[in-house]
């Protein structure tokens, strides 16, 4: 399945680079997009990809349930504080999704990469409250372990999407 999702955000980065490639003005037409909140915003969500590893590394020596909920309460919250600043930053944009090529696969690219951090924090939710209920044991803890590669994933993409979408752009 990862691997399913990791070819729709080759496929949309590429759309992102080939639309850029047949314009003849600037790309992005309206500049750079600012970094004020996309900054931060990848630190939030690399931060909370080591809160989750750090939680499924402290279980396996552990084993304590306890321990494992705040790490995922801590990457959930985080998530969360994700798609706010995220939202906030697509309010502050000076074009809408469709007021031209370069808008569409912004909001696109963006879009469906947010679609998957909610996704990852449903995944999370339903992980704490197994959690809670002491579903995971010395043996049978594979879906934390794979709940927390699609997070892993998620943080991944997100570097590439912040880095086609955001860095490139500066240096253009």
């Amino acid at each position: 399945m990862i691997a399913t999702e990791a070819i729709l955000f080759v496929y949309l980065i590429f759309s992102y680079a080939y639309l850029g490639s047949q314009q003849d003005g600037p790309w992005p037409p309206s500049g750079a997009p600012s970094l004020k909140l996309a900054l931060p915003n990848t630190f939030i969500l690399v931060g909370s990809s080591f809160l989750l590893g750090w939680g499924v590394r402290e279980f396996r020596s552990r084993r304590s349930n306890g321990r494992l909920a705040l790490f995922l309460v801590g990457t959930i919250v985080l998530g969360a504080v994700f798609i706010t600043v995220q939202s906030f930053e697509w309010a502050g944009k000076p074009f809408n999704f469709s007021t031209n090529s370069y808008s569409s696969v912004f909001f696109i690219l963006t879009g469906v990469h947010m679609a998957h951090v909610a996704v990852g924090l449903l995944m999370l939710v339903m992980l704490l409250i197994w959690t809670l209920m002491g579903r995971f044991g010395n043996v049978h803890h594979e879906h934390l372990v794979l709940g927390a590669l699609y997070w892993h994933f998620v943080d991944v993409v997100w570097i590439a999407v912040f880095t086609t979408a955001y860095l490139v752009p500066q240096f253009s």
